[in-house]
């Protein structure tokens, strides 16, 4: 099966793409692109999967770089392919031949871009990383290699959507403490149970970074199971593991 990939207009003209989990080797809860290093799928069928991903991206299979995700702010400047991959949640380079890559299940994957100076980035954002910063961390890297703030355009991939993400009281209690204006990404739900919209928090945490635009796709990877991997889907269908889906850019 053809690989499906995701592109937007505001990334153009850079070659990047979200991944959907259609055109991949896997199989059983893990059918098609997985590409998650870290989950119990055979490591030579993610590693058949990868390749695919880099062929189709037109780069070398370890020059489509990515990071050890670990729910943080931390990015990381990249100049070449890694051996290790460090525990960051951000890469941003301006080196031409390199796919930066991030994987997500339900998270935010962002892929960045200054075309004009030269530099790209890309973060993998859940609730946690996007309210500690990495959003904004990932565009002060990429500042720091010579990209101009307000030229730099970002675009939230699929990922959970509103409808999808229930959350408790004390998840809302979180963030309305950060920001009481912050209540307006939560609609009630069930009982004392809430609704949060991680892309719109997304997309307002990039616009307040000063950059020049933002966008989500508009994917939900809980309610679209053939095109998307979701970790919430697979914990309330009691699967074992989920596969991940792989967002990269290149220059």
């Amino acid at each position: 099966m053809t690989l499906e990939i995701l592109t937007s207009d505001l990334l153009a003209p850079l070659k990047h793409g979200f991944f959907t989990r259609r055109g991949g080797a896997s199989s059983g809860v893990f059918a098609g692109l997985n590409c998650g290093q870290g989950s119990s799928d055979l490591a030579e069928i993610v590693a058949i999967n990868r390749s695919r991903v880099a062929e189709a991206m037109e780069v070398a299979p370890e020059n489509l770089v990515g990071v050890h995700q670990i729910h943080s702010a931390d990015v990381v400047a990249v100049d070449g392919p890694m051996i290790t991959r460090p525990k960051a949640d951000g890469l941003v380079t301006r080196v031409p031949g390199l796919a930066l890559a991030v994987l997500t299940a339900d998270c935010q994957p962002v892929l960045f871009a200054d075309p004009q100076g030269g530099v790209i980035g890309a973060a993998h954002a859940g609730w946690g990383g996007a309210r500690t910063g990495v959003l904004e961390a990932t565009v002060d890297a990429m500042v720091a290699l010579g990209a101009t703030r307000d030229r730099i355009v970002a675009v939230i991939g699929p990922c959970i959507s509103q409808e999808a993400y229930e959350v408790g009281p004390e998840f809302l209690q979180r963030f309305v403490e950060d920001d009481p204006s912050n209540s307006r990404f939560f609609e009630a739900g069930q009982g004392d149970r809430q609704q949060f919209d991680l892309p719109a928090y997304g997309v307002h945490r990039l616009e307040q970074a000063g950059i020049g635009a933002a966008q989500w796709t508009g994917h939900c990877t809980f309610s679209d199971p053939d095109r998307f991997y979701s970790y919430r889907r697979s914990v309330h269908n009691k699967e074992a593991d989920y596969g991940r889906l792989i967002s990269t850019i290149r220059l």
